[in-house]
């Protein structure tokens, strides 16, 4: 490991301007199997590494543009399929929806794309949030019936959670991702999970909390082998990394979790631990990494770190 720093650039938009594509508008000759929301470095050439970005329930992807820019903005190209609309329970569905995509970019990519970038899809990270990060561990494990013709080189949970809480009783959704046993996630790949210190706690008496307890971050982290980061920000919700304005059922689903005083600097911590990690694992400079774990008063929220490396 290279020597830390205390200072890093990575919880501020980085030097490149970004532009969102939505591919339901674009008429591609090759359409993706599900619209496309794309965050792309803009207006200067350049091959990028791709992130494939999985929505959390009920979600739409454009409540995630604020920080699919940030990200976007530090030489990454996001790609978040909308999954669905409506579902229950069951998210095998939109674990072969994840994979039918993350197949489609080889051949359809490109053309979505400002002229000037390219895609590196040698260097493609998988990633999601709430049920999108228990799908994203779900896809990465190989849970999916269609067959993946890519490979993923890093793997980021934000707040994945594998299940509900009713009343006394938490069970887990199909597919169940949460094994038995600590370090039981084969995945070969490095991993992130970040989770919100508020998640667990119920926002109104009679709705269950939105990461409870024995189905969030904790658990997932305490699965994933060598190397793997654990992030929490202490007093910050589960829906605190999503847009500050999120219309239609993005209202509802933002206003049953118990969240912090502001999404922004969640939001920004989210993007930013998300740039070092992948500057550690995908570019081999992990100063931002160490620096997060050495001072770690540097985010703009108040975190607790874990590793094992």
């Amino acid at each position: 490991m290279a020597a830390s720093t205390t200072t890093t650039d990575v919880f501020l938009s980085g030097k490149y301007k970004t532009v969102l594509i939505d591919t339901s508008s674009s008429g591609l000759a090759n359409p993706p199997p599900k619209p496309l929301l794309i965050g792309s470095p803009a207006e200067v050439a350049g091959e990028f590494p791709v992130m494939v970005f999985l929505h959390g329930y009920l979600m739409e992807t454009s409540f995630y543009s604020q920080l699919i820019q940030h990200i976007s903005s530090h030489g990454y190209i996001m790609v978040a399929p909308q999954l669905y609309k409506c579902a229950g329970c069951d998210s095998t569905d939109d674990i072969n929806a994840a994979a039918e995509t993350t197949n489609w970019l080889s051949q359809g990519l490109a053309a979505a794309l400002p002229p000037q970038v390219s895609a590196n899809l040698a260097k493609l990270v998988l990633a999601g949030h709430s049920r999108g990060g228990k799908d994203a561990f779900a896809l990465a494990l190989g849970k999916s019936w269609t067959p993946l013709t890519l490979s993923f080189s890093a793997l980021l949970g934000i707040d994945p959670v594998d299940g509900l809480a009713l009343c006394c009783c938490k069970f887990q959704t199909k597919p169940p991702v949460l094994t038995e046993g600590p370090q039981s996630f084969d995945l070969n790949m490095p991993v992130m999970v970040v989770g919100s210190g508020l998640g667990e706690d119920k926002k109104y008496k009679f709705f269950p909390a939105c990461a409870p307890k024995g189905l969030n971050h904790v658990k997932f982290y305490e699965k994933c082998r060598s190397p793997a980061w654990h992030f929490v920000a202490k007093d910050y919700g589960h829906m605190d990394m999503v847009d500050d304005v999120t219309n239609g059922i993005g209202v509802a689903l933002t206003c049953t979790c118990e969240s912090g005083s502001s999404r922004e600097p969640m939001r920004r911590f989210v993007g930013g631990a998300a740039v070092a990690f992948l500057r550690a694992y995908l570019g081999g400079d992990d100063r931002d990494l160490m620096a997060l774990q050495d001072t770690p008063d540097i985010a703009p929220v108040q975190i607790t770190v874990e590793a094992c490396l």
